[in-house]
């Protein structure tokens, strides 16, 4: 263990967190795993727990988002993304982020938070890019046990369940560790102790973690959360949480002072997020990706709407599109410039890149809800996807102004457009 790696890192180091700060970047929504302890809910500001945040950011957004976040808090010294989904269920956001923000803070800390699923084709390049501190969750490393705790395990676009899911996400985490390890990264092992389920399993986990040089564990007692399929367990109470980690503690030593942290967490430790950081992470969300987009080329905003009036339709499912304009003779109204077709469904990627062409005079998009492909491949030809509900002009203002599209009309939603009890089936939304 190289102990010079904790020392200003308030998550690893007990010694740290009164002093020193952390942020996390939400640019990771999306999940390849479903827990049976976590139903996440994509904007809730009063839950402060892992998979809430109140925002999902870009990149480029989360870099500019961090550097005003570090010059107002100069205690920052990690940045870390730890969802509100997994960080390699969201790859090519994750890596983005972290070239970017290593690039522009060569001696800021980086941290990840990750499930393990899919992190081990990443491993070379987080060590290249100095990522010096990993947190896998491990709850299991029993397949039977596991069983009990994962609803299901993407790979990829294969979905399994059962004993079989749960064997792959452990071979997978225990490689990862072992790959983490051999490159010199900190890794602490998170585990989430569950009455009934994994209460005397998790000596164990620390037991095999250990052997593979895991730094240091968490042990977290289960939390109450709404709809979760655990929801109905008791959480543990102090004296099974203090046995634990006592038995845990004799393989590995223990972190006791988690504040279950949201995906957009900033601060010291047990700070509360307040309401002007909501806010700041809000006005972050809303501006354009790339300050290389030539607004004076992009004057128009394209709308997806059922009948004209309400930002009421699915990316996905709009065959046209309406396309509006700033009045001249006064900016603050908007007309309707034209309707243009969609390419139409079945083109797989090919599609959105003939949608980015459709709408290649837009600055931005608004649709009611929108898929991660379109959103990706509209973003990188400067075309920003506005996830809302409500009157279109009201979305129009908030583009015009640069504004924060009201909160009144942010989508709230779990990452699909079904109601928040959905936890999905591992398949996808069709």
């Amino acid at each position: 263990m190289n102990s010079a790696d904790f020392a200003n890192h308030p998550c690893f180091n007990p010694g740290a967190h009164q002093k020193y700060g952390r942020v996390h970047l939400p640019v990771a929504p999306r999940c390849n795993i479903q827990c049976n302890f976590c139903n996440r809910k994509y904007d809730c500001i009063n839950e402060s727990r892992p998979g809430v945040a109140s925002a999902v950011l870009t990149p480029r957004q989360a870099l500019a988002y961090l550097t005003d976040v570090v010059a107002k808090r100069p205690e920052i010294k990690v940045a870390g993304i730890a969802g509100p989904g997994d960080p390699f269920a969201n790859a090519d956001e994750t890596m983005e982020t972290l070239r970017l923000v290593r690039q522009q803070f060569p001696d800021l800390m980086l941290c990840v938070a990750t499930n393990g699923l899919g992190v081990g084709p990443f491993v070379n390049e987080l060590a290249r890019l100095k990522v010096s501190h990993v947190t896998v969750t491990i709850t299991a490393i029993d397949p039977k046990i596991g069983a009990k705790i994962y609803a299901w395990v993407r790979d990829g676009k294969r979905p399994l369940r059962g004993e079989a899911a749960a064997e792959l996400l452990i071979t997978r985490q225990l490689d990862a560790v072992a790959e983490l390890k051999a490159r010199d990264i900190v890794v602490k092992v998170n585990s989430i102790l569950i009455p009934g389920i994994n209460d005397t399993h998790i000596p164990e986990i620390a037991k095999i973690v250990s052997a593979l040089g895991v730094d240091i564990m968490n042990v977290m007692p289960l939390a109450h959360v709404d709809e979760a399929e655990f929801s109905d367990i008791t959480p543990p109470d102090g004296i099974m949480t203090a046995r634990t980690r006592i038995l845990a503690g004799e393989h590995l030593p223990q972190m006791s002072h988690c504040a279950r942290c949201r995906a957009d967490a900033v601060g010291l430790i047990h700070e509360p997020m307040t309401d002007g950081q909501f806010k700041s992470l809000s006005h972050y969300a809303s501006l354009p990706d790339s300050g290389e987009v030539d607004l004076k080329t992009r004057p128009c905003v394209a709308v997806a709407s059922m009948e004209g009036v309400l930002v009421n339709q699915h990316l996905g499912e709009a065959e046209r599109v309406l396309v509006f304009q700033q009045d001249p003779a006064n900016n603050s109204a908007y007309t309707l410039k034209e309707i243009r077709q969609t390419p139409p469904s079945g083109g797989g990627d090919n599609r959105w890149v003939e949608l980015a062409k459709t709408l290649h005079d837009c600055r931005a998009f608004l649709v009611m809800a929108a898929g991660p492909s379109p959103v990706r491949t509209l973003a990188n030809e400067g075309i920003r996807v506005v996830e809302m509900e409500g009157l279109i002009e009201e979305g129009l203002r908030a583009i015009y102004t640069n504004t924060p599209i009201p909160a009144t009309m942010k989508r709230q939603f779990n990452g699909c457009s079904k109601s928040f009890g959905c936890k999905g089936t591992g398949t996808g939304c069709g």
